[in-house]
């Protein structure tokens, strides 16, 4: 397989001399601010101003991802028609519209349950379009040597999001009401827009005699992913994990505020220090896959989770004040995952077609995300059922359970992933170490 051709001519030896990757990058940091300061103040606008129960809390939860689960496989195949840069423009203007829809009812007392739900469905449909996008695009902008570092440093910003998003929202819930933080998050969306809408890399997409049905198309990307042996274990740990995770952060909000008696803005230095791990990973990722190989860092960083999502609900119970707990935990949960997903996402992107790029990406995001809402709704129904601390567990045992399919895995006990891991057996090859200095077919 062979990387598309970058029309501004070749690709530097750093991604930091490549000017249309400057321009995403840029826009991404700016998307990526917008979302953390969303995650951090809609849940906290609910619970602290609107009084949300347990069960609204999974609905909104769930409402934040129903759209993975509903239109991800169709989202694929149409972004494979599209132009992404496009897709990624349209993405972040509708998110900012919807926002603004919840500023001016906040403003005009009209703000409820029922609209956040709407909106947090509305704000999960442009996701579907934008992560699809965003993870397609990346591999013909710089070319697959480089997406490895491309991911790497899109990460990072991740990252310094959840690091600067919580941070900056906590404190500014500590002087104006979250209306007023929702009206930055606006803003930060249009500016991401402009961003991606000063890259000059034009794509070609295929042309409409060129196009199958579109139940034949999404069908070849959900078979890709299916029939990869190493593919499907990966895809279903992060399947299982995002179960987990949803479960638990149906609750966490009302954990955090009513529970341990945290206030808005402590809960958001609690997220935000607990993203600093996530940065230290983005940083790492790169590194310890070359150190611990890049197979082994897949299972080793999964194996890691489990034991991470269990303080939270310590937090609780341990003679130590609950926010650093929550810190505590929240850092190398944070710096697994994003260690985890630099090298699951990189492997994806090197194994899959650039044509199938788009269908690949949104079959895998219909079946890891798709198990979100369904997450949230349980967390919800548990948390009213057994309560917030017990349904923090039950969220634990799930991430635990997760972490089998990868841990399971012969190849992935490996230092580097075999020719095979790359295409069709789950089994070593013959002779190793040729299998890992194979190119991809």
């Amino acid at each position: 397989m062979t990387g598309t051709p970058v029309p501004t001519g070749a690709v530097p030896r750093s991604l930091l001399q490549h000017r249309d990757f400057r321009w995403l990058w840029a826009g991404d940091a700016l998307g990526q601010l917008g979302a953390q300061l969303t995650a951090l103040v809609l849940p906290i606008y609910a619970v602290d101003h609107l009084r949300a129960t347990e069960w609204q809390m999974g609905v909104l939860t769930a409402a934040e991802t129903a759209a993975f689960l509903v239109i991800g496989l169709p989202a694929g195949a149409w972004v494979d028609r599209m132009r992404k840069r496009r897709v990624l423009v349209v993405a972040d203007l509708v998110r900012a519209a919807v926002l603004a829809v919840v500023v001016v009812a906040a403003a005009t007392d009209r703000a409820s349950i029922p609209l956040l739900v709407a909106v947090a469905a509305a704000i999960s449909v442009a996701n579907v379009f934008f992560d699809v996008a965003h993870q397609s695009y990346v591999p013909g902008l710089v070319g697959l040597d480089h997406v490895v570092e491309g991911n790497a440093k899109l990460q990072a910003t991740q990252s310094v999001a959840l690091v600067a998003g919580p941070a900056i929202g906590g404190a500014l819930l500590r002087v104006v009401a979250a209306p007023a933080v929702i009206v930055v998050t606006v803003v930060t969306y249009v500016l991401s827009a402009c961003g991606v809408g000063r890259i000059r890399h034009v794509e070609q997409p295929p042309a409409p005699h060129e196009r199958r049905p579109l139940r034949s198309e999404i069908a070849e990307g959900l078979r890709f992913v299916v029939h990869q042996p190493l593919l499907r274990r990966i895809v279903a740990t992060t399947s299982i994990s995002n179960l987990g995770a949803a479960v638990s952060g149906a609750v966490m909000v009302i954990y955090a505020l009513r529970t341990l008696g945290l206030d808005s803005a402590a809960f958001g230095t609690v997220v935000s220090a607990s993203a600093l791990g996530g940065l230290a990973g983005a940083f790492a990722a790169g590194r310890l896959s070359t150190w611990i190989g890049e197979a082994r860092i897949i299972p080793l960083s999964a194996l890691t989770l489990a034991p991470a999502g269990a303080v939270a609900p310590l937090a609780s119970v341990l003679p130590v004040d609950p926010q650093v707990t929550l810190v505590v935990g929240g850092v190398v949960l944070s710096f697994a995952v994003i260690v985890y997903n630099v090298a699951q996402v990189s492997f994806r992107q090197r194994l899959c077609p650039p044509a199938l790029l788009g269908r690949m990406n949104a079959s895998v995001r219909f079946i890891v995300w798709g198990s979100m809402p369904i997450g949230g709704l349980l967390g919800g129904w548990l948390g009213h059922a057994i309560g917030v601390v017990t349904t923090l567990w039950v969220a634990a045992a799930i991430g635990a359970v997760a972490t089998l399919p990868v841990a399971l895995c012969s190849a992935l006990r490996r230092r580097d992933l075999p020719l095979d891991a790359r295409g069709t057996s789950d089994e070593p090859t013959a002779d190793p170490d040729r299998a890992a200095d194979t190119p991809v077919p």
